[in-house]
């Protein structure tokens, strides 16, 4: 898996999870300061795609991961 696509997968995670902690009708639902981070992240995958700069990218890279086109 490249590091594009590990990126995708943690992003769509990390919403789904802020979403199910920050909806009030949520069986999960823990406060709706959770949605901040939801909006975080949605911010992040924006900038990410007009400037190339990625945190989590920058870390997998130094994992020694595999980069894909997105984040060389």
């Amino acid at each position: 898996m490249t590091i594009d696509r590990m990126v995708l997968a943690f992003a769509g995670f990390a919403i789904l999870l802020s979403l199910a902690l920050g909806v009030p009708e949520s069986p999960l639902f823990v406060s709706r300061y959770w949605l901040w981070f939801t909006a975080f992240v949605g911010a992040n995958l924006f900038q990410s795609a007009f400037t190339g700069f990625c945190p989590l990218a920058m870390i997998l890279k130094k994992l020694g991961r595999k980069p894909g086109p997105a984040f060389d």
